[in-house]
């Protein structure tokens, strides 16, 4: 796994910032050409089939994304600087997802150029995926064709999360009138946004998920006012909608449009809650594997992917996002060795 963790390296090296991956994406290529695996790419997007494909037969996507959030305040270590100490690598990406990329792509080339696959691989390494964005994997799904399952790298400590909670994101707004704050004037914009928080802050959705809980609002945003002395004629707040399997997005949207008074307006209705079912060959494969299966509450590209898919890695998600990131060397080989016993004369009923 040498040349993975060198490949790991160079990335973290690299900032890749979503929208700003052009650069990463290159190191993605570069490492094919080396290869000799041929690949097509759109944008910052890169994926690549395997050698003998064979019309017919089942086709398992195997993604994880190039991009990064940008550090966070606390770092005491440089970013973009790919430290080993005592077996950790430490770096921006190197858990979320830059081990998952590696491995994926490790497991890609160890089942590549195999003639007698019961499967066709794809392995991408998509950009855009920590802020959902338009140019990631969406934009090129219809260019992958039909796809019968999809392996999303991410850091889960090779557990599998076969089912993930969607993402509805709201703005909503109260109107009042506005009038002096001295006076007994306006109507008070603020007062009335508590009034829907408390409500939504209360309010509980019926059904409830064995795998992955109830749905869970949270106001994370509030804005009002232009001066002390004016009573505010609107206030906007945020709220941040996590939806399980019984809930699509638009339904979410209605119910809540339906509870609260003030304006309430989508961002967007795409990033709904998806599961694959526990009787799926490859869940019954990794759960004779010894792996556990759980609910992720977390989203990923799994949001926009049409077909069943699981998504399991190397590292830890506790790690994600925060200062000085870090994944173990061993995990990445653990993953490896997984990843492959998964995939092995897999049949996808």
């Amino acid at each position: 796994m040498d040349k993975y963790i060198d490949l790991l390296k160079s990335l973290i090296s690299m900032p890749s910032f979503s929208r700003d991956e052009q650069n990463a994406a290159l190191i993605i290529r570069k490492f094919l050409d080396s290869s000799g695996i041929k690949y097509n790419f759109s944008a910052n997007n890169t994926w690549a089939k395997n050698e003998h494909w064979k019309e017919g037969l089942p086709v398992i996507l195997l993604n994880s994304h190039i991009d990064t959030v940008k550090p966070a305040s606390g770092y005491k270590r440089d970013p973009f600087s790919p430290n080993v100490e005592n077996g950790i690598l430490y770096g921006l990406g190197s858990n979320d997802a830059g081990g998952a990329l590696v491995t994926l792509l490790a497991v890609f080339v160890h089942f590549c150029k195999s003639e007698n696959l019961l499967f066709n691989l794809i392995y991408a390494a998509t950009a855009e995926e920590e802020i959902s964005g338009m140019n990631g994997l969406a934009s090129i799904l219809n260019e992958l064709g039909t796809l019968d399952l999809a392996i999303v790298g991410e850091p889960t400590q090779m557990q599998m999360a076969i089912a993930e909670k969607g993402l509805l994101v709201l703005d909503c707004t109260a109107l009042g009138k506005s009038g002096h704050a001295a006076r007994e004037e306006g109507e008070n914009a603020i007062y009335k946004a508590i009034a829907d928080i408390d409500k939504l802050r209360n309010f509980r959705f019926e059904k409830t998920s064995d795998i992955l809980g109830v749905v869970k609002m949270s106001v994370t945003m509030i804005n009002a006012g232009t001066q002390h002395n004016v009573v505010p004629d609107a206030c906007s707040f945020v709220v941040d909608v996590r939806t399980n399997e019984y809930y699509s997005n638009p339904e979410a949207f209605r119910i809540i449009d339906e509870l609260i008074d003030s304006d309430v307006k989508p961002r967007s209705f795409r990033l709904n809650s998806s599961s694959i079912p526990v009787d799926h060959s490859i869940v019954q494969r990794g759960i004779k594997l010894g792996l556990n299966y759980y609910g992720s509450p977390t989203t990923s590209d799994q949001a926009v992917i049409p077909f069943p898919s699981v998504k399991i890695g190397p590292g830890n998600s506790a790690r994600s996002h925060t200062a000085d990131e870090f994944i173990l060397i061993s995990e990445i080989e653990e993953g490896f060795r997984i990843y492959v016993d998964l995939l092995t004369d897999l049949r996808i009923i």
